[in-house]
């Protein structure tokens, strides 16, 4: 397998983009889950956007990059899962709705540094200080990964945070769904992985009206890419 310096150059930039990303997300949980008053993420050092705090070795660093590296491989990355219990939140809420709440933020967090983003390339831009080169390359590594990542995480299946919002929306008369989903979900979800291999439609399909509403965000921009 042949390896060029330019493949090489733009696997460590989806690692960088990955590991703040991920860092961002995780803090995400990590704040909410103090906000409602858990202080196992802060007793833990998790309430911070430090990525050293939040990095998982193999799904931050190694797995991004092996998929960046090697032709055919999905690119994804998962950080250091935020730890907290239901049992300690404020009473305001019920425990369902508290980790409805902790799950949700992680990717409303993707959603923050892609809009955020957007706007820093986009007044980068018209100041001269980008080149239409690099725009492209930042709209990739920032905008479009982590909208990217804040759909894939809000799809309503176990081990995804998109399971945990599905059982806060349930009334209880269907919580069995939520049981369910978080026995089997992660069955589901690999095999979405491996569907397309198989020369099934598979993630490709699920994740199709999220490509097109990038385009139209970017469009709306200004920033659209031919």
């Amino acid at each position: 397998m042949d390896i060029s310096a330019d493949q090489v150059r733009a696997a460590l930039f989806y690692v960088i983009a990955f590991v703040v990303s991920v860092s961002v997300h995780e803090f995400g949980h990590a704040f909410v889950a103090d906000r409602l008053g858990d202080r196992i993420p802060r007793l833990q050092g998790r309430l911070t956007l430090s990525p050293i705090a939040h990095i998982d070795p193999v799904g931050t660093l190694a797995v991004p990059l092996l998929g960046a590296l090697v032709a055919g491989l999905p690119l994804f990355a998962w950080g250091k899962p935020v730890q907290t219990n239901p049992a300690n939140y404020t009473r305001r809420f019920s425990p369902r709705t508290g980790s409805m709440l902790v799950a949700a933020a992680g990717p409303f967090m993707n959603l923050v540094l892609a809009v955020v983003g957007s706007i820093v390339i986009v007044m980068l831009t018209r100041a001269g200080v980008l080149s239409p080169t690099l725009q492209r390359a930042l709209i990739g590594y920032v905008v479009v990964l982590n909208f990217v990542l804040l759909f894939f995480n809000l799809i309503p299946l176990g081990p995804l945070d998109g399971a945990a919002v599905l059982a806060g929306l349930l009334p209880p008369s269907m919580q069995r769904i939520a049981e369910l989903n978080r026995k089997y979900g992660m069955l589901v979800l690999l095999v979405l992985f491996l569907s397309p291999s198989m020369g099934l439609p598979g993630l490709g399909v699920v994740m199709a009206p999220l490509y097109r509403l990038i385009g139209v965000w970017l469009n709306l921009l200004g920033m659209g890419v031919a």
